[in-house]
């Protein structure tokens, strides 16, 4: 497919510092390890740039035919001369670069890189001019290109005759900015379709991506802007049939003869109004939050109103819009009237976004994309474009539709990305992207783990224990099960009365919570480091059971203690009692009876009247070792207030 500057010899562009933005990839040197570095190669404007990726081959300059002008003898020579993909090294000149890398292609190149004949800032290697040779080979280059500098070309090629392996990374990666978790991107096109190979590429893109397109805009995952290029006529052309045959409103807004004949078929300003009324459709679309139904428009009156049919006409385009529910009249008014000698707003904003402003430079080729305000270079092929958008989300944010295997290679399936994994739990650290994958401690069922991702990652908060045990010692027998992930209840009710009386305690010192949250203790009747735990036997030690005539047995976990005679054994005292009802067992009784309800009130008094400000005091020695308190309010405020000034600017 080929693109060209539309430029009528009649008609002058808005633009009148333009400035065209070569967009790169980064080409980096890993052998020799003398030449190491990392250069820039200019992506060249066709084939299949592997947005979000990149390649890893061996470079290969041909013995004869540096130039590919001719196609290279034998069976795919250059496909895979070593155990990596081949990137093959061609000279600037002769024929055009698309004729190179069509060549290249069909010897089994993977990728090209063309070298420039003189010192020169790099260019974008575009497609020829509308050719019946070129139409046969364009559409088919899928590999990818670059231009790179004299200098850098010239120093492979001493490296190579010097019979040492040259091994490159071409990468893709960061093509395109990836900010946040939102696409910005734009789509510069044309409702004509008379203009031959270039019209049918940017129709069969627009029918090919609206799928991806309207799940990504119903998701809120990307923000869509169409966009339609315009010239303007010279004041003294106004009154020409020329100018009155392909511009609206008094020679403010023109686009080419359909036909490039003035005296039949469609005029010009039959394009421009139908480019005006795909933005307003936009725009009023955009109002009601339904953005995406333009790409249902656009394809329907391709579809619909097709010139090819004679059918390219305002009536056929309201019964599109009709049918598609959109409000005509909010249409009509946005669009204003094309033959006033006034300025259209809708318009006039198309002719300034179209000068380039930062990194982004002016659009002069239909079709363009642009990404994150970085303009797309390559085939407009739904796969190519949707990888180049999913390239522009921050790492771990990308929508499902950007992790499916057509688009991108899972790198957690191949040894866990290298990440940290539980086989037992089925837990990793490993979260695959579209660029590659982050290893990342997860979140599972509500509990955090902590580490690095690579090595480790531990559970961490009091939930811990209810998956795999927190990684802590367990074992069941005979349906008793042990563990050494316990959380501490009383830390954890002691730091609800700390959160309640100062919230930011948590925000402010998380790590101090790590020594009760996280770790493993043996539980009690066991004794070990909380990894591995060993029954302690309390009979053996002599720690328990050591009553008058009492013998013991050990349990797992625990003992067994029986008294001589009737007596009764009493497990928390480690002593023996009578089992009869005797004088001093009532007597016994009593005073255990009289002792529970006289704790029983001194608590509920001691709650009512001291408790409170007792636990203020342990709140207070408690918060003394982590923030500061009500003495030390004045470093408080003079460490904070800084902040959120900083955030206010």
């Amino acid at each position: 497919m080929k693109r060209c500057v539309l430029l009528p010899l009649f008609l002058l562009s808005v633009l009148v510092d333009a400035r065209f933005v070569v967009e790169k990839s980064s080409i980096t040197v890993l052998s020799p390890h003398k030449l190491r570095a990392k250069r820039d190669g200019a992506i060249g404007n066709f084939g299949l740039p592997d947005y979000g990726g990149f390649i890893l081959g061996s470079v290969v300059y041909p013995d004869k035919g540096s130039h590919a002008c001719h196609a290279f003898d034998g069976d795919k020579p250059f496909k895979f001369r070593s155990n990596r993909p081949t990137i093959l090294l061609l000279d600037r000149g002769e024929c055009y670069f698309a004729l190179k890398v069509w060549h290249a292609q069909e010897a089994g190149a993977a990728a090209v890189l063309v070298t420039d004949s003189i010192d020169e800032s790099l260019i974008t290697m575009d497609s020829p001019e509308e050719s019946s040779d070129a139409d046969g080979y364009i559409e088919k280059i899928v590999i990818p290109s670059a231009l790179i500098e004299k200098s850098f070309g010239d120093t492979l090629k001493e490296a190579l005759n010097n019979k040492d392996e040259v091994l490159l990374r071409i990468d893709w990666r960061e093509s395109v900015p990836h900010p946040d978790n939102r696409v910005e991107y734009e789509f510069w096109t044309n409702s004509n379709d008379e203009c031959g190979a270039r019209c049918d590429e940017q129709m069969n893109f627009v029918k090919n991506f609206k799928g991806h397109a309207q799940i990504l805009e119903r998701g809120g995952y990307t923000l869509f802007t169409p966009h339609y290029i315009t010239w303007f006529c010279p004041p003294p052309f106004i009154l020409s049939s020329q100018c009155k045959s392909q511009c609206i409103n008094r020679g403010r807004y023109c686009a080419p003869d359909p036909e490039k004949d003035f005296g039949e078929g469609y005029e010009g300003k039959d394009v421009v109004y139908e480019n005006l009324r795909q933005l307003c459709v936009h725009r009023v679309a955009n109002e009601s939050n339904r953005s995406w139904v333009w790409w249902d428009y656009v394809t329907d009156f391709h579809v619909r109103c097709s010139m090819k049919e004679k059918r390219y006409s305002k009536d056929c385009a309201e019964e599109v819009m009709k049918s598609l529910d959109l409000p005509l009249e909010k249409i009509k008014k946005c669009m204003g009237d094309p033959e006033a000698d006034t300025e259209n707003e809708v318009l006039k904003n198309e002719q300034q976004v179209q000068i380039g402003r930062g990194s982004r430079g002016d659009v002069t080729i239909l079709p363009t994309l642009v990404i994150n305000n970085v303009q797309y270079r390559g085939k407009l092929e739904r796969t190519s474009v949707l990888k180049a958008v999913c390239s522009g989300f921050k790492e771990t944010t990308e929508p499902s539709v950007c992790l499916s295997g057509d688009v991108e290679t899972n790198e957690c399936l191949e040894r866990n990305g290298g990440c940290w994994q539980d086989k037992n739990a089925n837990i990793t650290a490993c979260k695959d992207t579209f660029r590659g994958r982050v290893c990342e401690c997860p979140i599972v069922n509500g509990v955090q783990y902590k580490g690095d991702g690579y090595t480790t990652c531990e559970a961490f908060g009091p939930a811990r224990c209810s998956i795999n045990n927190g990684g802590c010692w367990s074992e069941t027998r005979k349906g008793v099960t042990f563990s050494a992930c316990s959380p501490n209840l009383f830390f954890l009710l002691l730091l609800l009365l700390v959160i309640a009386n100062y919230p930011t305690f948590l925000d402010m010192h998380p790590s101090r919570l790590d020594s009760k949250v996280n770790g493993c203790q043996c539980p009690v009747g066991f004794h070990g480091d909380g990894n591995k735990c060993e029954d302690i036997d309390e009979c053996k030690e002599r720690s328990a059971c050591q009553c008058d005539g009492c013998s013991c047995k050990n349990t797992w976990g625990s003992y067994d203690c029986k008294c001589k005679g009737n007596l009764l054994y009493i497990k928390e005292q480690d002593v023996c009692i009578e089992r009869s009802g005797s004088r001093f067992g009532r007597f016994l009784a009593f005073v255990v009876i009289a002792v529970v309800v006289g704790a029983g009130l001194a608590g509920y008094v001691f709650y009512k009247y001291r408790l409170r400000s007792y636990m203020d005091s342990e709140i207070m020695a408690i918060m003394s070792q982590y923030m500061p308190l009500d003495q030390q309010n004045n470093v408080v405020h003079a460490e904070a207030q800084p902040l959120r000034q900083e955030g206010t600017v």
